[in-house]
C-alpha cells in the first residue's frame, strides 16, 4: 500500500491582506474547467444520453459499470460455492460431477452453472467498460492515480481466475484452454520442464495438478477480492453495489439465460483426441484464439505493453494540480462536517493546534485532495451572513475563496434594480451557466456545486435577488461524486448545512444538467420567472383583499 502523506495546512494569518478580484472568476479555475471539456467526455455523453433516458440518470448501468462488475463478482461467489460442494476434485472425477449437474435435470444446479458462466463473462465484460469509461473521462489523472493503479493488476487475476475455471471442468474445452496456457507460458523458459509436458498422457493429468487448478481459480479469485479493498480505499462511501432495481435487472437477465441458454460440458478430454473445432467462450478465452492466430510471443507483447501502457498513463499525463484546500485553526470549530462529506477521505481530525484539550481540527492530505471545495460547503463558517468584512472559513480553496463569491454576489446584485434578477448557482463541470448570463440573469460557476454553502442561497434573496437556481451535474454524474447529492440534500434540509426552512420554495429551483443541455437551464430559470411572477400578483391579490 502506498503510504498516505498527510500535511496539516494553515493559513499563517486569519486575516488576508490581498483583496480578491470582484467581478472576473480566477484564471486557474477556468483552466481546470476547460481543460475536463475533451472528444472522451463527450463520447461519453452522447452514450449516456439514450441510457439516461430510458433507465433515469440515478439507475444508468453505464453510470454504475464498476458495482455492476462487483455485482457480478458476489454472484460468482454465491454460485461458486455451491459448485465447489458438488465438484469432485479428482482428475478422473471432476468431469462427471460438473456434467451431472445439466445432464441429471437438476434444476438448481444447471441454473447455478449457467449463472456462473454467464455472470463471469458479465463482470469481463463491465470491467473493460468501466475502464474504457474511466479512460475517456480522464480518471487516471492527479488524486485518481491511486485508484487507477491499483484496479489494472485486477485485469490480470480476473483473467487468470476466469481462465482457471474452465480448467476445473476438464472436457475439450477446458483441456484446450490449459494446454493453451501451458504453451504460452512456455514461451519463456521459467520452468524446470515445460508445462505441456503435464497434459501429454492421460496419467500426466492427476489429482496434484487438479489441486494447482483449484488454486488458480479459488486462490487468484481471493487475491482479486482483495485487491477490490485496496482500489476503494481512497474513496469514502464507495458504492459497491449498484441500485436494488438495476441489480434485480441484471439478476433476472442472467437467470434468463441461464434457462434460455443453459451451459453444458463438451465431450470429456482425451489426450489423443484433438477436436477440430470447440465453441469458445470469447469473453474470457479470447487470448488463446489470439495466440494461435498470431504467435505466443505476439500475445506476450499484446499482454505486457497493453498492462504498461495502462500504468504508464498516470504518468505520461500529468498537469499541474490546483492548490488543495486550506484549513484556518481560528475558524475550525472540529464540527466533522468537513470530513463526513469529502469524497475522497482526504480530510482527518486531528488535536487541534490551540491546546484545548478534547478539541479538534480538520487536516488535510495532500495527495487525497481533490480541490472540489466540497468541504468549503460544509463548513459552518462558510455562511455569508457572518458581519466580518472578510469571510473567513474554517476551510476554503485558495484559488476560489468563499470570501470572493460573497463579493461577487454583492458586487453583481448591486448593479441590478431589486428583485429581478436571476442569481444561478452552478459547477465548473456541468452546464455551461456562462452562456446564459444577461441583464436580469446572474451565473456563479463554482469548481463543484458541492461547494455552495446553502445560507448563499437566502443570501442572494435577501440582498435582492427574484429567485436562485442551482444546477450541478445529473445524478451519479459529479465530477467530485458527491457534490451534487449533498447539494440536493442540504437545500433539503436532510443535510448539515442546510438551507432555513423560512426560505420560499417558490423562489429556489433546482436542475442537473451536463454539459450541452445548458437548454433545461434555461427552460427552467424562464419557468422560475413565471412562477415568481404568479406568486408575486397573487400575493397582490391578497393585499388588496
Amino acid at each position: 500500500m502506498v503510504a498516505r502523506k498527510a500535511i496539516l495546512r494553515v493559513r499563517p494569518d486569519s486575516s488576508f491582506s490581498t483583496q480578491y478580484p470582484v467581478v472576473p472568476v480566477l484564471v486557474a479555475q477556468q483552466a481546470q474547467s476547460g481543460a475536463a471539456e475533451t472528444w472522451g467526455r463527450r463520447f461519453v455523453r452522447r452514450l449516456d444520453g439514450p441510457f439516461d433516458r430510458v433507465f433515469g440518470a440515478g439507475e444508468s448501468p453505464l453510470r454504475h459499470l464498476g458495482a455492476l462488475g462487483v455485482f457480478f463478482f458476489v454472484l460468482l461467489s454465491v454460485s461458486g460455492a455451491y459448485l465447489y460442494a458438488v465438484l469432485d476434485t479428482s482428475a478422473t472425477g471432476a468431469y462427471r460431477s460438473i456434467d451431472r449437474l445439466t445432464r441429471d435435470g437438476s434444476s438448481l444446479g444447471g441454473l447455478l452453472r449457467g449463472i456462473h458462466r454467464y455472470a463471469a463473462d458479465a463482470m469481463v465484460l463491465c470491467t473493460f467498460l468501466h475502464l474504457a469509461r474511466e479512460w475517456l473521462l480522464g480518471r487516471f489523472r492527479g488524486f485518481r492515480w491511486f485508484s487507477w493503479l491499483t484496479g489494472v493488476p485486477l485485469l490480470l487475476f480476473m483473467f487468470s481466475s476466469g481462465i482457471g475455471g474452465f480448467w476445473l471442468n476438464w472436457d475439450q474445452l477446458g483441456q484446450f484452454s490449459a494446454l493453451a496456457t501451458a504453451e504460452w507460458l512456455d514461451r519463456w523458459p521459467i520452468f524446470a520442464s515445460p508445462l505441456t509436458r503435464n497434459f501429454l498422457t492421460a496419467d500426466a493429468v492427476s489429482d496434484r495438478l487438479f489441486s494447482l487448478f483449484v488454486f488458480v481459480h479459488i486462490g487468484v479469485a481471493l487475491a482479486l477480492l482483495l485487491g477490490l479493498w485496496f482500489h476503494v480505499q481512497r474513496i469514502s462511501r464507495a458504492d459497491v453495489l449498484p441500485p436494488r432495481r438495476l441489480m434485480l435487472g441484471t439478476g433476472v437477465s442472467l437467470l434468463l439465460l441461464a434457462v434460455l441458454a443453459p451451459v453444458v460440458s463438451q465431450a470429456p478430454a482425451e489426450s489423443s483426441v484433438l477436436p477440430a473445432s470447440l465453441p469458445v467462450d470469447w469473453f474470457v478465452l479470447f487470448p488463446h484464439p489470439l495466440m494461435y492466430a498470431t504467435t505466443p510471443t505476439v500475445l506476450w507483447l499484446v499482454v505486457v505493453l497493453s498492462i504498461g501502457a495502462l500504468l504508464a498513463l498516470p504518468l505520461l499525463s500529468r498537469r499541474q494540480r490546483l492548490p488543495v484546500a486550506v484549513v484556518d485553526p481560528a475558524h475550525c470549530n472540529g464540527c466533522r462536517r468537513c470530513f463526513d462529506d469529502c469524497p475522497y477521505a482526504a480530510v482527518t481530525m486531528v488535536a487541534h493546534i490551540g491546546g484545548v484539550q478534547g478539541r479538534e481540527m480538520a487536516q488535510v492530505d495532500t495527495d487525497l485532495c481533490a480541490s472540489c471545495g466540497i468541504c468549503v460547503g460544509a463548513c459552518p463558517s462558510s455562511t455569508p451572513f457572518r458581519g466580518s468584512e472578510k469571510l473567513v472559513t474554517g476551510i476554503d480553496l485558495p484559488q476560489a475563496p468563499i470570501d470572493q463569491l460573497r463579493a461577487r454576489l454583492r458586487h453583481e446584485l448591486a448593479g441590478t434594480e431589486p428583485h429581478t434578477a436571476v442569481v444561478i448557482f452552478g459547477c465548473d463541470q456541468g452546464a455551461r451557466i456562462d452562456s446564459l448570463a444577461d441583464a436580469h440573469t446572474i451565473p456563479f460557476s463554482l469548481a463543484c456545486i458541492g461547494m455552495l454553502p446553502p445560507s448563499f442561497v437566502e443570501y442572494a434573496l435577501r440582498d435582492g435577488a427574484a429567485a436562485v437556481v442551482v444546477t450541478g451535474c445529473r445524478a451519479r454524474g459529479c465530477e467530485f461524486r458527491l457534490g451534487a447529492q449533498w447539494t440536493e440534500e442540504r437545500l433539503a434540509g436532510n443535510r448539515e448545512p442546510h438551507l432555513r426552512r423560512g426560505v420560499a420554495a417558490v423562489q429556489v429551483e433546482t436542475v442537473w444538467a451536463e454539459r450541452g443541455e445548458e437548454g433545461r437551464v434555461r427552460a427552467a430559470i424562464a419557468a422560475l420567472r413565471r412562477r415568481v411572477s404568479l406568486g408575486i400578483e397573487e400575493q397582490k391579490a391578497e393585499h388588496l383583499q
